[in-house]
């Protein structure tokens, strides 16, 4: 494992955690009164637009030479289409499995749907630019010992800690501290970002402190 590789990541990651500092700071330029906590769900729009954007950037950058075949204006298309597809489903499927573990199911729809977009904006659109709409692919990656780089290394972790970031951030709900964050379903898209930005940032120096030891096999 080259050195490099791992630098490459480093910064990727860093633009990621820059893009929510600015979904952060610059609205508040165009934007009165916006804040998160105030404006809560226009900041997870914001949010999950400016992650997704970089996202996409770093696919753009960091992918592989494609064959013709794959170059082909048919095939983007199919792989657009499928890919907005599978985040869709996504957002539905987290929507569903916040209800059933006690998110409301007829009042505050669209925040707990707003959760479940910026949950899929931190997991589902960094599986969908890395791996494609491959579910195969992504049960491989997500198996035991079945990644094949850095980049499926690092994406398990920054899923994984992006889930427990956003189930932590549900303990304080229920708590009568009467604190204007532990509203549905702030401290859980807070929980969320804190995962996945720490995910960013553990991610890499796991991968530096283990580099020895990381063997990957071809895919």
């Amino acid at each position: 494992m080259k050195d490099t590789d791992i630098k490459r990541l480093l910064y990727a990651h860093l633009l990621c955690i820059f893009s929510i500092i600015l979904s952060i700071f610059i609205p508040s330029f165009f934007l009165e009164n916006f804040s998160i906590l105030e404006t809560h769900l226009t900041w997870l729009c914001i949010c999950s637009v400016f992650v997704t954007a970089v996202n996409l950037i770093l696919y753009l950058v960091v992918k592989s030479n494609t064959s013709s075949k794959r170059s082909s204006l048919s095939y983007k298309v199919t792989r657009f289409l499928k890919c907005c597809i599978y985040l869709l489903l996504s957002c539905f499927s987290f929507h569903v499995v916040f209800v059933l573990y006690g998110a409301p199911l007829i009042e505050l729809v669209l925040e707990t749907f707003l959760l479940a977009v910026i949950l899929s904006t931190f997991t589902t659109v960094p599986c969908l630019c890395l791996l494609g709409p491959n579910f195969k692919a992504w049960l491989r990656v997500f198996s035991r010992n079945g990644v094949t780089s850095i980049w499926e290394n690092s994406l398990q972790i920054t899923t994984i800690s992006s889930f427990i970031g956003t189930w932590l951030g549900a303990f304080p709900i229920p708590l009568d501290w009467g604190r204007p964050w532990q509203e549905w379903p702030i401290s859980c898209t807070l929980g969320a970002t804190f995962g996945y930005v720490a995910g960013l940032v553990i991610s890499p120096l796991w991968i530096y402190w283990n580099r020895k030891k990381l063997t990957y096999k071809s895919n």
